[in-house]
């Protein structure tokens, strides 16, 4: 990553799903959270950083190189990357698990985000990793789903994203941040929190929720 990301992705610390989803609304930016199916797998339940894509596919029989982009993928990530896969709702195997995870906290990659299922979840709930996928399962993904695309733009639930968009995960669900707009939507996130905050503290002395609007613009 180039420092100015960096600097981006040490902002999603401090911001929540929500508001950035609320602030791309007013940007145009109206399509660019994740289906809500995808919830939080692990008991760390927020996740941030950069967009590596990723699209695997269901297969019926083990290919010659099984898990060969798999390897390749976790290779290509560095620190502060989040591996984002189209599995197209897999749900024949566990698509993830420990040995990929151990791998990846070691280069820094700072989670997964999957339309898949995972495993291994006895060894993986004690680490610092969190998955975000469409459930639980014990198979072997070998013979039942394979990564054919890695680098390449990807869609889940018709939000589209590529190398370098920034996402933000925790208990609300995932929203994705476009990287050309990266820098003014945190910009506006920080702004509209700095305004809650100011609304919240009219509510909590009593103040009426509609001067509360009125002055804050904020619901």
């Amino acid at each position: 990553m180039s420092p100015p990301t960096d600097s981006l992705v040490a902002q999603l610390s401090s911001l929540y799903s929500a508001v950035v989803a609320d602030v791309l609304d007013g940007m145009g930016y109206r399509n660019q959270v994740l289906p809500p199916d995808i919830r939080p797998l692990t008991p760390l339940q927020r996740i941030e950083g950069v967009v590596y894509p990723a699209r695997a596919t269901t297969v019926t029989e083990i290919p010659e190189k099984p898990y060969e982009l798999e390897i390749a993928a976790v290779e290509a990530m560095t620190s502060g990357d989040v591996l984002v896969v189209d599995a197209g709702d897999e749900r024949t195997c566990g698509f993830w698990g420990e040995l990929l995870t151990t791998a990846c906290l070691y280069k820094g990659v700072r989670g997964v985000v999957m339309t898949a299922c995972t495993r291994d979840m006895w060894k993986i709930k004690d680490l610092d990793f969190p998955i975000y996928g469409i459930g639980y399962h014990p198979g072997d993904s070998k013979g039942r789903a394979d990564i054919v695309e890695i680098g390449e733009p990807i869609s889940i639930g018709g939000v589209r994203m590529k190398r370098g968009d920034l996402i933000l995960g925790d208990e609300d669900g995932v929203v994705v941040i476009p990287q050309e707009v990266a820098e003014e939507a945190l910009k506006l996130a920080n702004e509209k929190i700095a305004g809650e905050n100011l609304a919240r503290e009219d509510l909590e002395k009593g103040v009426p929720m509609g001067e509360v609007f009125r002055k804050h613009g904020i619901l």
